[in-house]
């Protein structure tokens, strides 16, 4: 396993992950998100370009494997959200939440420290 290349990865999705946030619930914060529904869809274009750079040095750290990637991805997605959606939009935990956050931390951790 490459660690640079997963750090780059990792830091691909983490901006990634932030943007989609704001470009989904900013409808809730702001209504200029809702008034220009065009710019915001737009700026999914940048994003994309994070994902799929975030995909290559996924790819490039796990030797040519995708699903350590995918499941890396996914994982700091869920992260990112519940971050986002606990200090933005003030949604507590539920232990049903918890649970499912504990699996991202050891589906993440599977993928790197599993040899």
């Amino acid at each position: 396993m490459d660690s640079k290349s997963l750090f780059i990865g990792c830091s691909f999705f983490v901006a990634a992950h932030i943007l989609t946030w704001f470009q989904l619930n900013g409808q809730f914060l702001n209504s200029w998100f809702k008034e220009n529904i065009w710019a915001v869809a737009i700026c999914g274009i940048p994003i994309s370009f994070l994902f799929i750079y975030g995909t290559k040095y996924a790819y490039d750290a796990f030797d040519g494997l995708i699903w350590p990637g995918r499941f890396i991805g996914f994982s700091i997605g869920m992260i990112i959200f519940t971050i986002f959606a606990s200090t933005v939009m003030g949604e507590g935990l539920t232990n049903k939440t918890i649970i499912s956050l504990i699996l991202c931390f050891f589906l993440v951790g599977i993928q790197i420290l599993w040899k």
